[in-house]
C-alpha cells in the first residue's frame, strides 16, 4: 500500500532532556547497518534476478511488464510492502541513494559503495526505459486497487499490469522533474566508475527536465492517471518544486549556467519559499535549499543567498533549543510527524542535517537561529539521535531496521516477506488465498533484512502489526537517504 504524506501542519516540541547515562551507550555497528540498509533494495527488486542476488527468497517477477503497451517496463523496485511500481517515489529514492553516494561515498567501505551503485543502477535502468519514447513518460506499472485487494507474492502476480503514461502535450512535471534529478545525481555517482553511462544519464536529464519546464503541471492532474495514482503517490504539493529540484540538480550535474539561472529567476514564481519545512518524496522543498545552499557556501553565488537562508531556518526548526523550533518529537526523542510512514521523514531529516553540517564545516559557517548559532556539530549530534533511536536507543529497546540487532519487527507490512517463499513453496498463492498470511500472528517467514519500518507512534509505543501499514511497512524512500546517513556515521561514529 502506498504511504500518503502526513499534513504540512507542525506542532510544539516536546524538549527532550538527555541523561548522561545514555551518552554511554556503546556505539551501534554502523557499518553492519549500513550494509543492511543496502541489501533491503535487494528485496524490493522486479524484474529477472541476477545469479548474485542476495535476498535469495525472492525470485523472478513482473517479466512481463509493459508488453501490452509493446514496450519493455521490465525492472525498478516495488515502492514498499505491494507489487506496484510507482514511478514518482521510486526517481525520488533514485536520487537520495545517488546523493548519498555524493556526499558520503567516500565514508563508504568498498563492497558498500559497489552495492549502492548497483541499486542505483537498477532503478536509473528502468527508469531509462519509462523515457525511452520522445515526449511520453511512463510513470507507474500496476494497478494499485486491484493489487492491494490481493495478498500475493510478486513472484504470483496475476493482477493487471496497467500501464499508466502521459504523452505531450499533458502534463508531467512532478515526475518528470524528479526523474531529471534521479538521472542527474546519478550520472555524478557513476561518474569515476562509468563515465559512459553518467554522460546517458546526463543527456537523458537534459531531455526529461524539458518535458517537465515545457508542460508545466501535476501528473495526477490528467485524468488517464489519476485513478491509478491518487490517493497513493497523487501530487499533493504541487509541481514547482520538482522543477527547481531538476534544474539544481542538473545545473550541479552539468556545470551549465543556464541551471543555476533558472533556479535563480524561477525561485520566487515556482514557490521556492514557501513551505519549507519538510522533504520527502512529495515534497523537495528543505532538500532543494540545502542543494543550492552549496552553491552560495562554497561557490559564493551570492544571488542564491535565499536559499542558504531557508536552508538556516529549516535547521532552527529543528533544534529543540532554537526559538523557532517546531518539530515535534516524541517522548523518546524521534522527530515525529503526523499522518502517514514516519521514519521517511526522519531518514530524510537526518541526511539533510548532515548534507548541511559538511557544507557548514566546510566554509567554517554557522547558523544563526535567533539568541544561539548552531554549528555543525550540533546538527551531527541532532542526526546520531536521530539514527541510534532507530538502531535501538530507544523506549522499546528495539531496532526498527529488520535484522540487526537482536530485537526488530517480525511482521512486516509486505507481501513478499510475509507469504512463504516460492523457493520453499512452489505452488501458486492464489490473490485471496494470501489472507491466512497476512491475518496471522505468525512471524514473518522470509527476514526482509535491511527494511526499516514506519516506526513507532507518537507515544514512542510499536505494536509489530502487519495490519498496520502506517507503522509496519517498509519502503525504498525510507531506506534511500539512510544509506547517506549510516556512510557518514561508520566514518565518524562518535
Amino acid at each position: 500500500m502506498g504511504v500518503q504524506p502526513s499534513p504540512p501542519h507542525l506542532t510544539l516540541p516536546i524538549l527532550i532532556l538527555i541523561s548522561s547515562s545514555l551518552l554511554l551507550v556503546a556505539s551501534h555497528d554502523y557499518h553492519d547497518a549500513l550494509s543492511k540498509c543496502i541489501l533491503f533494495f535487494e528485496g524490493q527488486r522486479s524484474g529477472f534476478l541476477p545469479q548474485d542476488q542476495r535476498q535469495n527468497w525472492r525470485a523472478n517477477s513482473g517479466l512481463g511488464d509493459g508488453s501490452t503497451n509493446g514496450i519493455d517496463l521490465t525492472g525498478g523496485y516495488y515502492d514498499a510492502g505491494d507489487n506496484v511500481k510507482f514511478g514518482f517515489p521510486m526517481a525520488f529514492s533514485t536520487t537520495l541513494l545517488a546523493w548519498s553516494v555524493i556526499e558520503f561515498g567516500d565514508s563508504m567501505p568498498s563492497d558498500d559503495l559497489r552495492n549502492t551503485l548497483v541499486a542505483i543502477r537498477w532503478a536509473t535502468d528502468y527508469l531509462l526505459k519509462t523515457v525511452s519514447q520522445p515526449n511520453r513518460i511512463f510513470v507507474q506499472v500496476g494497478d494499485p486497487i486491484k493489487d492491494h485487494n490481493c495478498w500475493e507474492r510478486p513472484e504470483d502476480m496475476d493482477t493487471d499490469r496497467t500501464v499508466y503514461s502521459v504523452e505531450a502535450p499533458k502534463t508531467a512535471s512532478d515526475v518528470a522533474g524528479e526523474t531529471a534529478a534521479a538521472f542527474a545525481a546519478s550520472s555524478m555517482a557513476f561518474r569515476s566508475s562509468d563515465p559512459g553511462y553518467a554522460e546517458t544519464l546526463l543527456r537523458s536529464a537534459i531531455r526529461i527536465f524539458e518535458y517537465a519546464d515545457n508542460y508545466k503541471g501535476a501528473y495526477s492532474d490528467n485524468e488517464d492517471v489519476r485513478p491509478g495514482v491518487c490517493p497513493f503517490y497523487c501530487d499533493f504539493d504541487g509541481y514547482q518544486d520538482e522543477l527547481l529540484w531538476g534544474a539544481a540538480w542538473l545545473g550541479r550535474a552539468s556545470q551549465n549556467q543556464s541551471y543555476r539561472n533558472y533556479i535563480q529567476y524561477n525561485g520566487k514564481t515556482l514557490g521556492a519559499d514557501d513551505n519549507i519545512n519538510e522533504f520527502g518524496w512529495d515534497n523537495k522543498h528543505a532538500g532543494l535549499n540545502v542543494l543550492v545552499s552549496k552553491e552560495f557556501l562554497e561557490g559564493n553565488v551570492y544571488s542564491l543567498e535565499s536559499y542558504k537562508a531557508s536552508a538556516d531556518s529549516f535547521m532552527c526548526t529543528l533544534i529543540p533549543e532554537s526559538s523557532s523550533s517546531h518539530i515535534e518529537y516524541t517522548p523518546g526523542g524521534l522527530i515525529y510527524r503526523p499522518g502517514g510512514s514516519n521514519m521517511q521523514h526522519v531518514t530524510s531529516i537526518a541526511f539533510l542535517l548532515l548534507v548541511y553540517a559538511n557544507y557548514l564545516s566546510r566554509t567554517s559557517q554557522t547558523v544563526n537561529c535567533g539568541s544561539i548559532s548552531i554549528g555543525p556539530t550540533s546538527l551531527h549530534q541532532q542526526a546520531k539521535k536521530q539514527v541510534d533511536y532507530l538502531l535501538g536507543d530507544n523506549p522499546m529497546s528495539m531496532s526498527y531496521m529488520v535484522g540487526y540487532g537482536d530485537k526488530y519487527p517480525q511482521r512486516l507490512h509486505h507481501r513478499g516477506s510475509s507469504l512463504p517463499s516460492i523457493k520453499d513453496h512452489p505452488e501458486f498463492i492464489p490473490c485471496k488465498d494470501g489472507s491466512v498470511y497476512f491475518n496471522s500472528s505468525s512471524s514473518n517467514p522470509n527476514i526482509h533484512v535491511g527494511a526499516v519500518v514506519g516506526g513507532p507512534g507518537e507515544d514512542d509505543i510499536y505494536e509489530d502489526d502487519r495490519a498496520d501499514f502506517r507503522k509496519s511497512e517498509p519502503t525504498t524512500y525510507i531506506n534511500a537517504p539512510l544509506v547517506g546517513v549510516l556512510a557518514y556515521f561508520v566514518a565518524n561514529p562518535n
